[in-house]
């Protein structure tokens, strides 16, 4: 068969449903295979919007998201999705064409080296020279991106390459076992527990895995250990939990890092340094015992006393199978951190009426109407810290964010994506109006898919993360104001339903209609930042930890 139908058949064998993307003409003869095979081509705006999409459907469902582009533009405008992807830990196969490579016809017309491009943001990349290679590459590239820790990987077809004729055979699907750790290592770590007086266990985002929630709600219920997750591992478990001290949403100085400096060992399930950190080390002082698949990344703020390598789930089912609770535990601190939490965080300023709305009423209404199985997409600004800190998750991977690249303009896709692969779920994208506009042709995207999906935009016309920064470090407002559309006309336009809040009472009853309301909605709220020096930095700085 033709090599292009061959790269079909062995995408259908790796159990591939979608394929999101923007095909070229180097990519029409692999468009014509995926026409009478089982797999749906997602036409996006953008290249990029294809690459977020195809990478939150690997995060959500741990196979392998796939997104096509074609040469040059194409595939140049993967790269922020690539990264987004390779940082984030999500498995995503971007595939892009390419003019044929033996016998130019063209010359060096749009051509770029993509192979050298993707390699520092992929696991692995690779040009096909040869139909024969596509069944092992294929296979290889579903391997090496569903692998701990998963990532990015990246195949180019050229033109002439995708019309050869091979007799190549798929190759059989097999999912190898995660090593178990040594039984030194669990005793170790064991031991450390058990001797320590204030153990404190942190959740970072290589524990959100439906096993490993399970695991671990199995251990803090048997310890009563406290813990606390990072952004990105937010829900692993309920965050109404009572022994859940919240979510270090920065990196420092907030009232978790009260429990985070008297804790004498941190139990570090699941994170690595590449999501920001969530507590800094400091020479002779917390210890802390690294539980993950792979080893730590040393790096001046993390070098832990002990790793426990392998499978999280069974590392942590052995540790809590070998662990004596210990008496000497003392948690009585750390309750009064959680009151802390409940006082400052989840309370102030929740009930606060004026307009344009603060973030803690934004944050509060969102979560009285969002489902406890709802899902929120958040796009990259200032709002991520206010919904990491203040909203609590109830369940794994109902709080979608970027902690790693961090980019704007993912929000939407992110969103969109979320609600392909939970059609029954109430899906919200919350984007501010810098990050929302990156990507609002795929608005027209989401309209087209008849996804049930709404879009809340809190609008300050400005880039407000960046002007919060400009702020804090001393310098005067320049450069970062800008202007609008209008949103309620832009989304009307889309096909989408459009919504203008004029009063703060309006904002929950307007979310709660719309996602009930089949279709796409969008909700334009004009925010209040003025909270962001007040409370993040003035306020945070003159908190007196309890005692």
């Amino acid at each position: 068969m033709k090599a292009s139908d061959i790269l079909v058949k062995a995408l259908e064998n790796e159990g591939v449903k979608h394929i999101f993307g923007v095909p070229g003409e180097e990519n029409l003869d692999f468009l014509e295979s995926l026409k009478t095979s089982s797999i749906e081509i997602v036409l996006t705006r953008h290249e990029q919007v294809a690459g977020f999409m195809a990478a939150t459907y690997g995060r959500l469902t741990g196979k392998t998201g796939v997104c096509l582009a074609t040469l040059g533009p194409g595939a140049t405008n993967l790269v922020t999705a690539a990264a987004y992807a390779q940082l984030g830990g999500m498995p995503l196969l971007m595939i892009t064409g390419q003019k044929p490579i033996k016998k130019s016809k063209q010359g060096q017309f749009q051509i770029v080296d993509v192979v050298e491009m993707m390699k520092p943001l992929t696991k692995f990349t690779k040009q096909i020279v040869n139909a024969g290679y596509i069944p092992t590459l294929v296979r290889e590239c579903f391997r090496l991106a569903e692998a701990e820790r998963p990532g990015a990987v990246h195949l180019e077809l050229p033109e002439d390459i995708a019309r050869e004729e091979t007799d190549a055979t798929i190759l059989k699907v097999t999912t190898p076992e995660i090593p178990h750790p040594n039984r030194d290592s669990i005793a170790a770590a064991a031991d450390m527990i058990g001797k320590a007086k204030m153990p404190l266990l942190l959740i970072g985002a290589g524990a959100n895995r439906k096993e490993t929630t399970r695991v671990l709600r199995e251990f803090v219920d048997k310890t009563g250990i406290p813990f606390f997750t990072t952004q990105m591992g937010k829900g692993v478990i309920d965050g109404r939990h009572p022994l859940c001290l919240g979510t270090a949403a920065l990196s420092d100085n907030d009232y978790i890092h009260c429990a985070i400096d008297r804790a004498d060992l941190i139990i570090n399930v699941g994170h690595d340094v590449v999501e920001k950190p969530p507590f800094f080390m400091h020479a002779g002082g917390t210890k802390v015992i690294h539980v993950n698949y792979l080893p730590a990344n040393i790096d001046e703020v993390y070098f832990p006393d002990l790793e426990v390598l392998g499978d999280i789930s069974y590392s942590v089912c052995q540790i809590t199978k070998h662990l004596d609770v210990s008496k000497d535990w003392d948690f009585a601190f750390y309750g009064r951190v959680r009151e802390a939490v409940e006082e400052h965080i989840l309370t102030e300023g929740a009930e606060d009426p004026r307009f344009p709305v603060i973030p803690q009423r934004i944050v509060r209404d969102m979560r009285n109407v969002m489902p406890a199985d709802g899902m929120i997409a958040l796009d990259n600004g200032i709002y991520k810290i206010w919904f990491a800190r203040n909203y609590r998750a109830y369940e794994p991977n109902t709080v979608l964010l970027d902690n790693a690249l961090a980019t704007m303009g993912a929000g939407l896709p992110s969103a969109m994506a979320a609600s392909m692969v939970y059609p029954k779920r109430k899906v919200v994208a919350i984007c501010g109006d810098g990050g929302f506009m990156m990507n609002v042709q795929d608005l027209e995207t989401a309209v087209r898919l008849k996804l049930n999906l709404t879009v809340l935009i809190l609008h300050d016309n400005a880039f407000g993360m960046i002007k919060w920064k400009q702020d804090v470090m001393g310098f005067e407002e320049y450069g970062l104001d800008f202007g609008n559309p209008d949103f309620v006309k832009l989304a009307e336009c889309f096909g989408a339903q459009g919504h203008r809040i004029t009063n703060t009472d309006e904002f929950a009853q307007v979310l709660e209609k719309s996602i009930n309301t089949p279709g796409v909605h969008l909700i334009d709220l004009p925010v209040d930042y003025s909270e962001n020096v007040k409370v993040l930095i003035k306020e945070l700085k003159e908190k007196a930890c309890v005692i």
